[in-house]
């Protein structure tokens, strides 16, 4: 016999099990994919953080200067032979 409140989910006709299998079903598909975007934000290409963009040669360039990988001279005559530069005459 059922309360004041009604029967509850077994008064749905045997079709409670499928409501409540279904609800947990999709809250689990939605905190897997938030996880995923929070880890792969990019979708998916394995990078971790904030979307990047491609680095220009000029900015890669820099880039190795900056953090000590090439000296002056192998920066200078690297410029030199970036693709839209002029060759100065020397």
């Amino acid at each position: 016999m059922c309360g004041w409140g009604g029967c509850g989910w077994g008064g749905m006709g045997g079709s409670g099990w499928l409501v409540m299998s279904l609800f947990w079903l999709v809250l689990i598909v939605v905190i897997v994919w938030a996880v995923t975007r929070l880890v792969h934000p990019a979708g998916g290409r394995g990078e971790v953080g904030p979307a990047r963009r491609e680095e220009s040669p000029q900015e890669i360039l820099d880039r190795r200067l900056a953090s000590g990988e090439i000296d002056t001279a192998t920066y200078d005559e690297l410029k030199a032979r970036l693709p839209g530069r002029r060759q100065e005459p020397q």
